[in-house]
């Protein structure tokens, strides 16, 4: 087997610099282009973006209004090209970092790649990893005072075709406020979830990003691969996506156990970018360094959730149970894969709500029957040595909700999964998480919290 911390060593030997190039944009007939280029010796990627014409959309925004956002947006997807050979040093020639700006910015791809250095075996030292200098220039668009003059009060959702959107669409929707979803990379679950929450795709903001093949050429031959910080990524887009539409508030679908570490014991968390932490980070970024004097608001609606308050809220939208989807695997063809840990966690989570019967025919098979899946169940109650890199809740809950789903469904024999391991006391832990309770986390307004503690406290049916 390579040794990837010898490949990593002997990659940034040979790459020692990258470079921050530039960025543009520039109205098409589809719509706002934005442009990247990134340089690493002799090798260029060319990322672009764009984000969809539609009549609600304004790109005749300020030029130093433009600068910020799409630098920013810059500043954020180079990582996902940084990482192939991790060079030492970052020279960014477009703009320029202040000392806070700069520490934002290591912090944010330090802990985003922690994923990234634990699966490649990779021993790297936060001081060491990468060179970032602060370094100012005559001329530096983001020194200016800007800010985002909303048009119209609602929210921007943005829509990623699982349950977690679903819930913050319908309860945002149900309760009389004007929504606007957001889609980026429309597939077919996205569409769906748009579909049936009464927006055709003409309604919808539509973002397309697309990655330089350059990266998936060099990966092929042995590159440096791995997670990035996508969620992070989302964050500077939609502050484009509100500039653009003067919708000011921005509600994500994160939840309060997207803070725990996926690897337990250490900093190691796939969810970083959708943790409450970065969440805090990128507010006082803008408010700081970015947008100022600005309503633009970035929070998770659900972040005061456990993840089986969202499945409990969830089961009760029955009409989005055909078309939802999680699994990364099955992304490309819109399905569930029924092989992955994704897999195995949504069904486990919605099991306590919704009858096997059903759950079987949404997933295509009984998952707690399916003796091939045993490692990733070991790994989502808490006896391996970590989680799934994948979105998924804590121990506690995927523990908790199989008390509950037993409770309700299997007073007979357990499934096959449950017979192979040791569940210690397991009936105890159903009243861990009151599902009509709200953690006093999050960025939300008095409102806001009402109607999560409302609809957790209507009787589930």
């Amino acid at each position: 087997m390579e040794n990837r911390s010898e490949r990593y060593e002997a990659l940034r030997r040979q790459h020692p610099v990258f470079e921050y190039a530039g960025y543009a944009w520039r109205e098409e007939a589809e719509g706002l282009r934005l442009e990247f280029d990134f340089r690493m010796g002799d090798i260029r990627f060319r990322p672009t973006a764009l984000v969809e014409r539609r009549p609600f959309l304004d790109f005749g925004l300020e030029d130093s209004l433009m600068d910020r956002l799409v630098f920013d947006i810059g500043m954020v997807e180079l990582v996902s090209y940084w990482k192939c050979a991790c060079p030492p040093a970052v020279q960014v020639s477009c703009g320029s970092l202040t000392e806070a700006q700069t520490a934002f910015w290591k912090k944010l791809y330090w802990n985003g790649l922690g994923e990234f250095y634990y699966t490649n075996h990779i021993h790297a030292g936060f001081d060491d990893f990468m060179g970032l200098p602060a370094r100012r220039k005559s001329i530096n668009p983001r020194e200016i005072d800007l800010w985002i003059t909303p048009k119209a009060g609602g929210y921007l959702v943005p829509i990623g075709g699982g349950k977690d959107s679903v819930v913050t669409l319908e309860l945002l929707r149900r309760s009389g406020k004007s929504i606007r979803p957001l889609i980026m990379n429309p597939r077919g679950a996205t569409i769906e979830c748009a579909r049936v929450a009464g927006f055709p795709m003409d309604e919808v903001l539509v973002i397309r990003r697309t990655i330089d093949p350059v990266l998936l050429d060099l990966n092929a031959k042995g590159y440096l691969n791995g997670h990035t910080p996508f969620s992070a990524m989302l964050a500077f887009y939609t502050r484009l996506a509100s500039a653009l539409s003067g919708v000011s508030n921005v509600a994500l679908s994160n939840e309060s156990s997207a803070n725990e570490s996926t690897v337990l014991g250490t900093n190691v968390n796939h969810q970083y970018s959708k943790s409450l932490e970065f969440e805090d980070d990128f507010r006082l970024f803008n408010s700081e360094f970015g947008i100022r004097n600005s309503e633009y608001n970035y929070f998770s609606f659900l972040r005061p959730l456990s993840e089986l308050q969202i499945a409990m809220l969830f089961s009760r939208f029955t009409q989005y149970h055909g078309v939802f989807r999680s699994c990364n695997v099955g992304s490309k063809q819109d399905i569930w894969c029924g092989h992955c840990a994704k897999c195995l966690f949504a069904y486990i989570i919605l099991s306590p709500f919704i009858e096997p019967s059903r759950l079987n025919q949404i997933f295509g098979k009984a998952m707690l029957d399916d003796i091939t899946l045993k490692h990733e169940f070991e790994q989502l109650i808490g006896e391996a040595e970590t989680k799934p890199f994948e979105c998924v809740g804590t121990v506690g809950e995927v523990r908790q909700a199989l008390a509950m789903a037993l409770k309700r469904w299997y007073l007979g024999e357990r499934p096959a999964l449950v017979q192979l391991v040791k569940l210690v006391e397991l009936d105890k832990l159903e009243q861990l998480v009151k599902l009509d309770k709200l953690e006093k986390i999050g960025n939300l307004t008095p409102e806001e919290r009402q109607i999560l503690q409302q609809a957790c406290t209507e009787k589930n049916s």
